[in-house]
């Protein structure tokens, strides 16, 4: 036997031990890579879908997906030839702005228009996949990403930084004055934080389960204040006073959280520091009373206060001059009634001193009646000089200035069903966009106010909807199905709306028979059946016919006005203002806002068509005088033209 200088059989390349030599498998050559490939066919149809169409001009250019992903792929590109097989068998769809860039190179290769692959996918209704805001926390890349272009790392600093100003200013915050001036506000809170209205109105041992629940860092109510407030809240809801009580007026229940919320600022002013941002009088906690509203040093001080603030009176400091007023008045005010508040007055220095709180004591019903002369003389004095901070109407005045408002808000209904996903490859997206489209339609049809939106229930057809009795006992309407109409109808008891007392309801329910226009009826029936179930995902059903998108971190799936507020500014953000840099959006210079804007767009629609203030104040249940006062933008302008085509019917006869 030969052997090798090591001991050991030689084994060279290509052969196996005792020199028996193996076959090579050599395969074809690999294609050269061209820019632009010769079509094997210059007649072709368009096919609908993204996957027949890549498979269409992949064949016609001979290309398999192992070749196409070389010609495409650069030095640097994460980015799998498997994901091309998955797009051509159906099984993904481009999702990322690597993605997209993909698409580009191959419409490019092919010579297709730019954008081709790209209007054939089916939507996805979230925003893409991004690694160009690495720099952004997490909450910022969610807002902004949807509003990007696809390009947007692609352009020049410059260009991004006029691209992100641009979002922030006009879709995010919204750029009007008051907007602005808001934001800066909400940096220093200052109110104090008080139990809810039900929590006042169901227990009296709240102190401690209300600490409990608040979070670290805000400035919490003294029992003994809170335990004041829940008096009066008593005093203002119920359904009977105490025996030697009067009043004048109920509160409901989200007046008294107005109020609620009103008088946690202006507590929460007197406790501030003076030397802090808020600029506050520096009142110790505990010495915070209601006694304190009895005197008019302290309402002065708060009305000074709140002008040098802002830098103007405006509206907003007559509504807290009436609630004044109303504290004090002759025989029903509840601190005239209340003389156990004096209990805990202490002197307070540059508001009440001794002698004051000694001359209260000796004569409440006195102070009191000071009080009031004084309340009603500052109410004139202010009424004079108030300002209006925000104007309603700004953030809508594109679709007011249009000849057909309704028209213009119509515009954003029909952009979200351009832009519906697909219900089977994305549920939850395309459920969530139904959601949207209902919003508003519903808004639009009805006129009604956020809180009979988001508290209207929902009964199936093969369901017995509740009776008017029962709907009146829960002060909220219902979505049903009327047999003998055959359509979905809407009823609303009459005390379930804020002016129930007005003449237009007159105690009879409100009832509105949906149209079925532009496939009202289709989305309702889906959404009831369907999409519902998947928002809910297991939670428990409030019962309401619009519900939150249930998360892992929280379960309940009713909407709070907050909450509401939110999710219909979020629609607007995303299909209502027109983007330049992506081409999204219905309509150009609108501004976020929310719900009650459309009842300015109803009852301006109405009287740009009639001219008729209580045509317009039937649109939205409500008077002519309303309207007139807070509703319709009727201006000048808009009553010539209307004149003028009664008046021209003359020349063209």
């Amino acid at each position: 036997m030969m052997k090798t200088g090591n001991g050991s059989e030689r084994c060279k390349k290509g052969h196996t031990r005792g020199s028996v030599r193996l076959a090579r498998k050599r395969g074809p050559k690999p294609r050269p890579i061209v820019e632009f490939p010769n079509a094997l066919s210059s007649e072709w149809s368009d096919p609908p879908s993204f996957p027949q169409a890549l498979l269409l001009h992949m064949s016609r250019h001979g290309d398999s997906c192992f070749h196409l992903h070389r010609c495409i792929v650069r030095r640097g590109d994460r980015f799998d030839r498997k994901t091309l097989q998955d797009w051509a068998a159906g099984r993904k769809t481009p999702n990322s702005l690597l993605s997209f860039e993909m698409l580009g190179r191959i419409e490019h290769r092919y010579r297709l228009p730019k954008g081709y692959f790209r209007a054939k996918l089916v939507v996805v209704g979230r925003a893409p996949r991004r690694t160009d805001l690495a720099a952004l926390s997490a909450s910022e890349r969610r807002r902004l990403s949807w509003h990007l272009p696809s390009d947007f790392a692609s352009r020049s600093t410059d260009e991004q930084a006029e691209i992100l100003n641009w979002i922030r200013t006009v879709v995010i915050s919204g750029s009007t004055d008051y907007r602005r001036y808001q934001i800066e506000a909400l940096k220093d809170r200052f109110g104090l934080k008080f139990p809810t209205v039900a929590e006042l109105q169901q227990s009296d041992e709240f102190g401690r389960e209300h600490r409990a629940r608040t979070r670290a860092g805000s400035r919490i109510a003294p029992c003994e204040l809170v335990r004041e407030l829940a008096e009066l809240v008593r005093f203002k809801t119920a359904t009977l006073t105490d025996i030697g009580m009067e009043r004048n007026g109920v509160w409901n229940k989200d007046t008294a959280s107005q109020k609620v919320e009103h008088l946690a600022l202006l507590f929460g002013a007197l406790s501030a520091e003076p030397d802090s941002p808020v600029r506050g009088h520096g009142v110790p906690l505990d010495r915070l009373t209601f006694a304190l509203l009895g005197f008019p040093s302290v309402w002065d001080w708060y009305l000074q206060w709140r002008q040098a603030r802002r830098g103007f009176f405006t509206s907003w400091e007559l509504n807290m001059i009436s609630l004044g007023l109303s504290l004090s008045r002759a025989r029903t005010g509840w601190l005239r009634q209340y003389p156990q508040l004096l209990d805990r007055l202490r002197p307070v220095r540059g508001l009440v001193s001794d002698r004051e709180i000694e001359a209260a004591r000796a004569d409440w019903g006195g102070t009191c009646d000071a009080m009031h002369r004084h309340g009603v003389a500052r109410f004139k004095e202010i009424e004079r000089v108030a300002q209006v901070h925000r104007d309603p109407f700004e953030p809508i005045l594109p679709i007011l200035e249009a000849p057909s408002p309704l028209g213009a808000y119509r515009l954003i209904t029909l952009e979200i069903i351009k832009r519906l996903p697909d219900r089977r490859r994305y549920p939850l997206q395309a459920a969530e966009a139904a959601r949207s489209f209902l919003m508003l339609r519903f808004g639009l049809h009805l006129g009604v106010r956020q809180r009979n939106l988001r508290e209207l229930l929902v009964c199936n057809r093969d369901s017995v909807a509740r009776t008017e009795r029962q709907l009146e006992a829960a002060k909220r309407g219902e979505l049903r199905w009327n047999m003998q109409e055959g359509g979905w109808e809407v009823l609303i008891p009459a005390n379930a709306f804020k002016n129930a007392s007005s003449s237009f309801f007159r105690r009879k329910p409100f009832r509105l028979l949906l149209p079925d226009l532009d496939g009202l009826y289709g989305q309702i029936d889906a959404y009831i059946t369907d999409h519902r179930a998947r928002l809910l995902n297991g939670a428990p059903d409030p019962g309401t016919f619009f519900i939150k998108t249930v998360k892992r971190t929280s379960r309940d799936a009713s909407y709070n006005q907050a909450a509401f507020y939110e999710a219909w500014r979020l629609i607007i953000q995303r299909y209502g203002i027109y983007n330049p840099y992506t081409g999204y959006g219905a309509i150009q210079g609108l501004l976020p806002h929310g719900p009650h804007n459309v009842r300015d767009v109803l009852a301006t629609h109405v009287l740009k068509q009639t001219g008729s203030y209580e045509q317009a104040g039937y649109a939205i249940q409500d008077t002519a005088e309303m309207v007139a006062q807070h509703y319709g933008r009727f201006l000048p302008q808009d009553k010539a033209a209307l004149a003028a085509k009664v008046l021209n019917r003359v020349w063209q006869g």
